[in-house]
């Protein structure tokens, strides 16, 4: 059962505060194929920052690495990555810090006339 404060708040009982909701990618159409298909994918374990958890991804599938970053590990110029609904361009690139259970949405820019 969950406890309750006074005034109606919840306190966490023990095993909830201590579970780790894995951090959840969103992969694009585009680069699916270098995550197997996958729509999402998940990482398990609990990065702090974003680029923690690029790098787990990363090493889930290997190939994506090279369309989402440049030879000096900056975000491409055509690829917007968005922690929940803000845009990491504004929140600090790959240092943004990541909570439990983070969607990261990877996308492609859409240009055109």
């Amino acid at each position: 059962m969950r406890r309750l404060l006074e005034k109606g708040k919840r306190l966490p009982e023990q095993s909830e505060a201590n579970t780790k909701v894995p951090v959840t990618f969103y992969i694009p159409g585009p680069l699916r194929v270098f995550c197997g298909g996958s729509q999402r994918v998940q990482i398990h374990s609990s990065p702090a920052t974003l680029s923690e958890a690029f790098e787990d991804l990363y090493k889930q599938c290997p190939g994506i690495r090279d369309r989402l970053v440049n030879e000096e590990g900056q975000l491409r110029d055509h690829i917007n990555i968005f922690v929940g609904n803000e845009d990491v361009r504004y929140t600090g690139d790959f240092s943004t810090p990541l909570r439990s259970g983070a969607e990261i949405s990877i996308l492609p820019a859409v240009s055109g006339g």
